[in-house]
C-alpha cells in the first residue's frame, strides 16, 4: 500500500472520524477547514491522490460521494440533499442580499439527512445568520437557516423580508397590519420594525434552522 503524506493521512483519518459520527461524508469545504487545508482545491487535489492509491471512491454525480473502501458496512450510507448556502441574512439591522453570482453558483453547500429534508428541497436556499435579534425564536448569530419561496405569508411566520427602499433584508417574523408590515424580532432588546406593506418583499420562510454546538 501506498505510503501517505501526513496532509493525506489527516484527511483519511478525519473521513472515518466523520463517517462514525454521522453516516454520511463531510464536505470539501469541512475537510478544508477540518484539517486546516489552504484552499478546496488542495482538498479535491489529495483527495484524488487517496482515490488513485485505493484508498477511497468518489463518484461526481453525487454530492458528499466519498467512500471509505475496506470500511466498515454495518451501517448504510445515508443520502443526503445538498442545499445551497448562497450568503448571510441580518437578524438585527438589515443586511444587503448576495448577488445573483451567489445563486448560480454558491460557494458551499448545506446537506441535510432525509428525516431534516424539507418539502420542495429543491427550491430552498440558505442563508447565515448575522445577530441576535432572533435569539429568542432559538435562531443566534452563525446559525444557519433553509428558506423555502413562498407565494402568501401567514403572520407569525418566520421570513427573510427584502425592505426595497433599504435595498437589505432581514430575518424576522411577519405581520401584515392594515396597510403596514410589522416585522417583528424575538429579542426585547430590538425594536420591530414597521413599514408600509408595499415596501417589503418576503424572499421566503425558515423551514429548517442548522446549528453547530463546536
Amino acid at each position: 500500500m501506498p505510503k501517505l503524506s501526513d496532509r493525506q493521512q489527516r484527511i483519511l483519518e478525519y473521513l472515518r472520524e466523520y463517517h462514525a459520527d454521522h453516516r454520511f461524508m463531510p464536505s470539501v469545504r469541512e475537510i478544508q477547514a477540518a484539517c486546516g487545508i489552504s484552499s478546496t482545491s488542495v482538498v479535491d487535489y489529495n483527495l484524488r491522490l487517496l482515490e488513485r492509491d485505493g484508498f477511497v471512491r468518489r463518484s461526481p454525480d453525487i454530492s458528499r460521494a466519498i467512500e471509505l473502501i475496506g470500511a466498515e458496512e454495518s451501517a448504510p450510507e445515508v443520502e443526503v440533499v445538498a442545499i445551497p448556502l448562497v450568503g448571510t441574512i441580518a437578524a438585527g439591522s438589515p443586511l444587503p442580499t448576495p448577488g445573483a453570482e451567489a445563486w448560480r453558483s454558491p460557494d458551499e453547500t448545506v446537506s441535510l439527512p432525509p428525516e431534516l429534508t424539507p418539502r420542495q428541497a429543491d427550491r430552498c436556499y440558505a442563508l447565515r445568520v448575522r445577530g441576535t435579534s432572533m435569539i429568542d425564536a432559538l435562531i443566534d448569530d452563525g446559525d444557519v437557516v433553509v428558506l423555502r419561496p413562498v407565494g402568501e405569508v401567514r403572520n407569525g411566520e418566520m421570513v427573510a423580508a427584502w425592505l426595497r427602499s433599504e435595498e437589505s433584508a432581514t430575518l424576522k417574523r411577519f405581520y401584515r397590519e392594515g396597510p403596514r408590515v410589522r416585522l417583528q424580532p424575538a429579542n426585547s432588546q430590538f425594536e420591530p420594525i414597521i413599514v408600509p406593506a408595499e415596501d417589503v418583499e418576503v424572499h421566503g420562510k425558515v423551514v429548517a434552522v442548522l446549528r453547530r454546538y463546536e
